[in-house]
């Protein structure tokens, strides 16, 4: 179990655990990662987000 609330995407409720209590479906983190003027993979993860992004 993480210190760290989460939210499940599906149902949108704030948890502790790892599976949301309710659907059973995996929770995420709630906040958005830090942000670094030297991260490497930035690029990258933008990248996916557009690719799986609908229009």
């Amino acid at each position: 179990m993480s210190s760290r609330i989460r939210r499940c995407p599906h149902d949108r409720r704030y948890t502790l655990s790892d599976l949301c209590p309710v659907c059973g479906r995996p929770s995420r983190p709630a906040h958005p990662a830090r942000f670094s003027p030297e991260d490497r993979y930035g690029r990258y993860r933008r990248a996916v987000r557009r690719w799986n992004t609908p229009e």
